[in-house]
């Protein structure tokens, strides 16, 4: 049975990011929420990717289940 990402939280995380790369943690369980700390190592979790080309306000998935990650889309507002 695959596991289920730990709920970092029931809202997003709601940021203004400058262009870049980052990496959205997928597991739930990094300490640098919403990005990766590198806690998945040795589960089949794996980090997402995203290259944001521009300054902007990002909310970010802080459930781990939506349906466009990396992004929120409202699916904290059922679990």
């Amino acid at each position: 049975m695959e596991k289920k990402p730990t709920i970092a939280q029931k809202a997003p995380y709601v940021l203004e990011v400058e262009p870049g790369t980052y990496f959205w943690c997928a597991c739930g369980d990094s300490k640098n929420q919403p990005y990766c700390d590198g806690s998945h190592k040795g589960t089949d979790f794996i980090p997402v990717k995203e290259e944001i080309t521009e300054a902007k306000r990002v909310a970010w998935c802080g459930c781990k289940v939506s349906g466009k990650t990396p992004f929120c889309d409202g699916t904290h507002k059922n679990l």
